[in-house]
C-alpha cells in the first residue's frame, strides 16, 4: 500500500537504470515526518567513483554526508542512483564532492549538510575535500566522520 506521500517517487520498488550523468539523475525526497526535530542523517559511501577529466582513469573515494533535515528527507536509492551516476562522469576530485553537496542542499534545504571526500591517491597524493553549509544547529550530536587521514601501507 503505497501512501500518497509518497506518489511522485519515479525510482523507489522498480527496475532503474544508472543514470548517464549526474546532470541526468533524478534526485528524489520525501516528507520528513520528524521535521520539528533536530536529528543527524548519515550516509556512508565507501565505494565512490568517478573519472579524471584529463586521463579517463578512474578515481575512488569514500564519501561521508551528515546532514540535519527540514521538511525534506533524501530517497535512499536516488541517492544511490545518483552516486552512480558519477563512474562515467570526468571531473576533479573537488568539483566531484562539491556536485554532491550543492545537489543534496538544492534538493532537500536541509538545515545543516557537510561533507567529507576521502579521496584515494593518485600520482601518490590522496586529497580530501570538505565542506557544510554553516554552524551545525545547536544541540544535534554530530559525531566525527570517522575515516582516518590516509597513511598508506604504514
Amino acid at each position: 500500500m503505497t501512501e500518497e506521500r509518497f506518489s511522485a517517487l519515479t525510482q523507489l520498488g522498480g527496475s532503474n537504470e544508472m543514470p548517464a550523468s549526474p546532470e541526468a539523475a533524478t534526485l528524489e525526497r520525501v516528507p520528513n515526518a520528524r521535521a520539528g526535530m533536530d536529528y543527524l542523517v548519515r550516509f556512508t559511501c565507501p565505494e565512490f567513483t568517478s573519472l579524471c577529466p584529463m586521463t579517463g582513469q578512474p578515481d575512488f573515494a569514500h564519501l561521508m554526508i551528515d546532514y540535519v533535515p527540514d521538511q525534506w528527507l533524501v530517497e535512499s536509492k536516488s541517492l544511490k542512483l545518483f552516486l552512480g551516476s558519477f563512474r562515467n562522469h570526468g571531473s576533479f576530485h573537488e568539483d566531484c564532492t562539491l556536485m554532491v553537496a550543492s545537489r543534496l542542499v538544492e534538493t532537500l534545504k536541509p538545515r545543516w549538510l557537510r561533507i567529507g571526500g576521502y579521496w584515494y591517491p593518485r600520482g601518490g597524493i590522496p586529497i580530501d575535500v570538505f565542506w557544510q553549509t554553516g554552524a551545525a544547529p545547536e544541540g544535534v550530536w554530530i559525531p566525527d566522520q570517522g575515516v582516518p587521514p590516509y597513511r598508506g601501507r604504514g
